[in-house]
Formats: C-alpha cells, sequence, structure tokens
C-alpha cells in the first residue's frame, strides 16, 4: 500500500469533527495522514498481524484542539504474517517479548474509574454475582465467569452484547443511528472512533485515531482507531475471550444497534487491535482469526496444548444451523 500525500494547493471540504465541537475556541490543523489495512486479504497463518512501521508524512492540518491532541494523533500500521515458530505443540507464543507498560497514570484518572465502575455493575448485574478482586483485575475475573457460564460462546458473545448495549440510554442507539450513521455515515464514523479512543483507553490501553486506505486507495478520513497494545487481550491472555467477549459482540452491537459496521482486526503477535469504522467484517469462516490455536499461556484448564484451534472458539458459516 502507498502513503497518500495532499496537494500544497488543494481545498478540501469536511464536516467538523466532534472534537472541534468540544473546544470551539481551538485552532485547528489536519492529523497526518497514514493508512491501515483492510479486511481484503488472507494471511497465510492462524491470524492477521498489524505491525507498525514509519509513518510517511505529508503537510497535513491537525483537526484536534489542545487537549485532544493525543487523541486525534495517527499511528500506521501494515500486514505480515506471523512467524511460524509462534504456533508450537503446546500453543501459540502469544504477544510481544517485553514487559506489559506500566497503567498507573490510566487508572488514576478519575474519568477512567468511573467508566470502569460502572462497566463493573453491569456485568455483576449480567452474571448475577459480583468477584472480591478490585479495580482492572475485577474486570478480568468478570470477564472470565462470563466465559465459563455458558456452554456455547454465542452466548457468550450475546451476553456481551447485552452488557454493551446496558452502558447506554435505552434511545441513544437507535437516535444516534437515525442522525448520524444513515444520513451521514463518514461523520458517523469519525464521531465513533473519536469517542472510542477517548473512553476506551482504561480497557485496551493507549489508542490513538488513523486513516484508513481500501484496497482500490480510497481514503477514509479519522475513521479508524489503533490500540498498540490491548490490555483486555494481555490480561486475558485468551484467545477466545478477545473474540466471545470483545471482537464479535462489539462489531454486532455497532452494525445492530449503533447501524455502522465495524471490523476489529487483533495481532496475537504484538497485542495490536485495529479498529476500523465504517468497514464491513470478513465472514468468520474467511476470517483467519478464528483458526488461532489455544495461547501457550492461557490459563484456562480446557486448553488445547497442541496446535488445534483454540477450544472456545466457534466459527459460524453461512448457509449451517
Amino acid at each position: 500500500m502507498r502513503a497518500r500525500h495532499w496537494p500544497q494547493d488543494r481545498e478540501v471540504h469536511h464536516s467538523p469533527p466532534f472534537c472541534m465541537l468540544a473546544s470551539p475556541t481551538s485552532s485547528f490543523t489536519r492529523p497526518n495522514r497514514t493508512h491501515s489495512p483492510t479486511t481484503s486479504f488472507k494471511a497465510f497463518s492462524p491470524c492477521h498481524t498489524l505491525q507498525p512501521s514509519k509513518p510517511q508524512l505529508s503537510r497535513r492540518d491537525n483537526f484536534c484542539s489542545s487537549a485532544a491532541k493525543q487523541t486525534c494523533q495517527t499511528v500506521p500500521s501494515q500486514q505480515s504474517a506471523p512467524s511460524k515458530d509462534r504456533i508450537t505443540c503446546t500453543g501459540y507464543v502469544a504477544g510481544p517479548p517485553e514487559a506489559s507498560p506500566s497503567y498507573t497514570n490510566i487508572d488514576a484518572s478519575t474519568w477512567n474509574k468511573a467508566i470502569m465502575a460502572l462497566f463493573r455493575r453491569k456485568m455483576v448485574v449480567a452474571l448475577a454475582e459480583d468477584t472480591e478482586a478490585q479495580g482492572y483485575d475485577a474486570i478480568i475475573d468478570l470477564t472470565r465467569k462470563l466465559n465459563s457460564k455458558y456452554k456455547h460462546p454465542k452466548q457468550t458473545q450475546e451476553a456481551t452484547k447485552q452488557i454493551l448495549k446496558s452502558l447506554f440510554p435505552g434511545w441513544l442507539p437507535g437516535a444516534f443511528s437515525a442522525m448520524f450513521s444513515r444520513p451521514v455515515p463518514q461523520l458517523a464514523c469519525q464521531l465513533n472512533a473519536w469517542v472510542t479512543a477517548l473512553t476506551c483507553q482504561w480497557l485496551m490501553g493507549p489508542c490513538k485515531i488513523n486513516d484508513l486506505e481500501l484496497a482500490d486507495g480510497t481514503i477514509r478520513s479519522r475513521q479508524g482507531v489503533l490500540v498498540e497494545r490491548c490490555r483486555y487481550l494481555e490480561e486475558a491472555g485468551c484467545a477466545s475471550i478477545c473474540i466471545n467477549s470483545c471482537k464479535v459482540p462489539t462489531q454486532e452491537f455497532f452494525q445492530e444497534n449503533m447501524g455502522l459496521m465495524l471490523t476489529m482486526t487483533p495481532n496475537y503477535e504484538d497485542y495490536s487491535c485495529q479498529f476500523s469504522f465504517g468497514q464491513a467484517p470478513l465472514s468468520q469462516d474467511q476470517d483467519d482469526v478464528f483458526s488461532i490455536p489455544c495461547f501457550q499461556q492461557c490459563p484456562s484448564k480446557k486448553r488445547h496444548t497442541s496446535q488445534q484451534q483454540c477450544h472456545g472458539i466457534e466459527v459460524e458459516r453461512p448457509g449451517l444451523s
């Protein structure tokens, strides 16, 4: 894929981004454009990957206010096949070799504490039980309880989707779909990318907005979010939790309730994840992340110590019930 540069004399018209509404008196310039992967590819190993590359920058304006600059910066990414030596007879060796980063500053934020507490309350209601763990450990413990509660992965996905719906007032998703997703889908995607990067760092760790470049060269400005190293995936240590309690229910929630397509592309080698708003996901039988073996470090007693597909992942195939 090639980087796109803006001509010096080109006049660009766009709808004002959501972050401008939050700080109308600030001066704005456009963020550096980079490109992100599309779903029009097949990796030749059990998972898609997104490896960081050096950004190719052009003269751009930055749409972000000073308060939102960290959120609106872009991070380039590219596709590459995972190392074959990660697939061993004892499972898939997931994650980077570097130690986990510190999340002390993120956890200390009053805003993040409030969102985490809300998320925990909704999980407790869904499970009808709580945990003695505190902070982020409680979220992971409740997630494991949720995944072990149901026999079929689809049940876990539906339960997670209900938790996501309960985080919003009942009228909001439908209203957003009617007012934004259908009449102005590009703006709707940009708003969701901005809100995701702003409100979900407590769950996933640092993330930044980026642009999407499709296979035909079309640029979708600020409609992607790159999670640099997913805290949720790393702490859970399980591919099926990633699929059943994050990727599938989140994609379905945005499509069914917010009126937007979303593709989430996790990278099990470095724990990054690309959110692509407005992009339809591959069917599960075509998406290689559903073929990932159990992580070698998975804490589940049910994990396969082999190269088999993760024990908690089941693929829905079109036309089959």
